[in-house]
């Protein structure tokens, strides 16, 4: 046997019945030769790990616009900590880590420039809902590798489209993502709010601390472990109802204090009207978008080119762009 086929083998002895195992995998959308030293869950997370859409992320918000210091998160850090968080899961759980690890890894290469300020914008300029998860799906399957997309597994494909919203992953590897993903933001926003001064730790209802805990590394400890002995007991990827109740309260605090609070949201409208006044001026001007994204013109049309080329920008290169096209060159910040 290769090494691929010896890592395949040890999967039946080292992992649950219930597990993803990367030799029963569904395949890939096109078929390839099989390496001879990685399984098929390793080559994705190496596939993402390498792509243009995954660097990319460490230049889109995670929630604070254009934060003044270097430790808030983005959207990259974002995903490390989420497959980090999974991967302590599932290999608590006997799962398959490396599945996980790729779900993890492309669960938001869709995101738009400026968070899900932009996500709000490309829906009310297209008339059509623009969901996150849906879009890194996209990423992955025609966007990515010059329109050739990345040809993952099915197993991953599903656990990155259903890592939110109503389609739930059937691998309990891709429900870990769903799991981890909430355990990450919700606590790694709460340490971002208080940097930015919006949110003290006495905030905090005591309700939810008496059950989670009042620091940063004793929530998620108390999430991820609750996880862990909870999903080992029922068989599926869960929590127990007081800490499931304690998270969902957290979630709507946060709501309340920090994703709707002006502070953190005050540039949203300018972010808005530079994602508008882009997809206004590549809808009119389709000739101006990358060699890439030309292709799409004859079967998708203008305005899905338009929307997948600006999703893909980077905070920065939308700033950098709207610059370039709509403010005088004597104007410009050098």
């Amino acid at each position: 046997m290769n090494i691929r086929e010896k890592m395949e083998q040890a999967e039946y002895t080292d992992l649950l019945p219930i597990a993803a195992h990367a030799a029963k995998s569904k395949g890939r959308p096109r078929a390839e030769t099989e390496s001879d030293v990685r399984t098929c869950f390793q080559r994705d997370t190496d596939r993402i790990l390498h792509s243009k859409s995954f660097r990319r992320l460490m230049h889109k918000t995670q929630v604070f616009l254009r934060p003044e210091g270097d430790h808030y998160r983005t959207r990259m850090t974002h995903t490390l900590e989420v497959s980090r968080i999974g991967r302590t899961i599932a290999r608590a759980l006997q799962l398959n880590e490396d599945l996980t690890e790729a779900i993890a890894l492309g669960h938001d290469l869709g995101h738009t420039p400026f968070g899900h300020a932009g996500e709000v914008a490309l829906t009310e300029i297209t008339g059509k809902p623009f969901r996150h998860n849906e879009q890194s799906l996209r990423v992955v399957d025609k966007l990515e590798n010059e329109g050739a997309g990345l040809n993952l597994t099915f197993e991953t494909r599903m656990g990155i489209v259903g890592h939110t919203g109503e389609l739930i992953p059937e691998t309990l590897e891709g429900q870990i993502i769903r799991c981890a993903d909430r355990i990450a933001y919700l606590n790694h926003d709460i340490d971002d709010a208080m940097r930015a001064e919006i949110l003290k730790e006495r905030d905090i209802p005591h309700a939810i601390v008496n059950v989670l805990g009042d620091r940063h590394s004793a929530r998620i400890n108390t999430l991820v472990e609750d996880a862990i002995a909870a999903s080992a007991a029922a068989g599926k990827i869960c929590m127990t109802p007081q800490v499931a109740e304690a998270m969902e309260a957290l979630r709507e605090f946060m709501f309340e204090h920090v994703y709707r609070n002006p502070k953190a949201k005050g540039e949203e409208s300018k972010a808005r009207e530079v994602i508008m006044r882009l997809y206004e001026y590549y809808a009119r001007h389709p000739e101006k978008l990358p060699q890439t994204f030309l292709p799409q013109l004859d079967f998708e049309g203008t305005d899905r080119a338009a929307c997948d080329y600006i999703a893909g920008m980077t905070d920065k290169f939308a700033v950098s762009t709207f610059s370039e096209l709509f403010i005088p060159m004597s104007w410009q910040m050098r």
